[in-house]
């Protein structure tokens, strides 16, 4: 069975954190910690280490939001923010900060939950795709890399491009080290001596 969420309220009203407090344990989350003061806001955090973060604005101005989207971004976990309001541009401030649920006017005790869910859903499916971006941009490095290592084998040794190859994969087998690890010090130390 899964370890029960540890979720994070933040909001300095307490009367609407006590809504979505109310929510959360309505739908059977038992691990709710509410915090009202912003001071060392992400001391805090890293400090209570939550799964999950709801943030309540109610009615914030460009300095808390701006506040609370470097908060978001320092903390690498789902966040739904509740707001009264939204100027032009929040929105798209939010998502690009790492919000995952970003909800104007929507504050009501029986809507916490879904919301709650799907900012996990789409945290989840954010950090899935960031880690493929992730992975790809590695591989584009290595392959550019591996392609650098065979050009000065093919350079130095006389031979083409499959032969060049064969030999990094030799050398890494005999090595015990993969054929990247064995390019990049054939790059590195191939830069030293033509300097």
């Amino acid at each position: 069975m899964r370890e029960p969420l540890s979720i994070l309220v933040i909001d300095a009203n307490r009367i609407r954190s006590s809504i979505i407090e109310q929510g959360l344990r309505d739908a059977g989350h038992e691990r709710v910690i509410v915090v009202d003061n912003m001071d060392g806001l992400v001391r805090r955090i890293t400090e209570i280490d939550p799964d999950v973060i709801v943030i309540d604005l109610e009615n914030p101005n460009r300095d808390q939001l701006e506040h609370m989207f470097q908060v978001s971004r320092a903390v690498r976990r789902p966040i739904a923010m509740f707001v009264d309001r939204s100027e032009s541009g929040a929105i798209e401030a939010a998502v690009d900060a790492g919000v995952s649920a970003y909800v104007v006017d929507g504050l009501k005790r029986e809507r916490v939950k879904p919301i709650l869910d799907m900012a996990i859903s789409r945290f989840k499916a954010f950090s899935r795709l960031s880690q493929e971006l992730e992975e790809a941009r590695t591989e584009l490095a290595d392959r550019k890399t591996i392609e650098r290592a065979k050009g000065i084998l093919m350079r130095n040794r006389g031979v083409d491009e499959d032969e060049a190859y064969q030999l990094l994969r030799k050398a890494a087998m005999n090595q015990g080290r993969r054929v990247i690890d064995v390019a990049e010090g054939l790059v590195i130390s191939s830069g030293l001596l033509e300097k």
